[in-house]
């Protein structure tokens, strides 16, 4: 559970610095290789800035979930 939530809290992060700064990588080039139109709008924000944002949410996301997690294994003792 507490995996779920770092993942959820880096996910905001990310997707908020992402808005203010759309080239972050590597939202950036996963949007360049799926080729979103960089002219589309949706509500008034470009279609390319809100998905590199989702994608660098979910990216970062699971690198601080994996992490947490593999911390959180090591710091436990062994039980047998």
């Amino acid at each position: 559970m507490k995996g779920a939530i770092i993942f959820l809290a880096t996910f905001f992060a990310f997707l908020a610095a992402t808005l203010a700064y759309p080239t972050l990588p590597p939202g950036e080039n996963i949007s360049n290789a799926i080729d979103v139109d960089p002219t589309v709008e949706w509500n008034g924000l470009l279609v390319r800035t809100l998905t590199s944002a989702i994608f660098n949410g979910v990216v970062y996301g699971i690198i601080a979930w994996i992490t947490f997690t593999l911390i959180e294994k090591t710091r436990k003792p062994l039980q047998k």
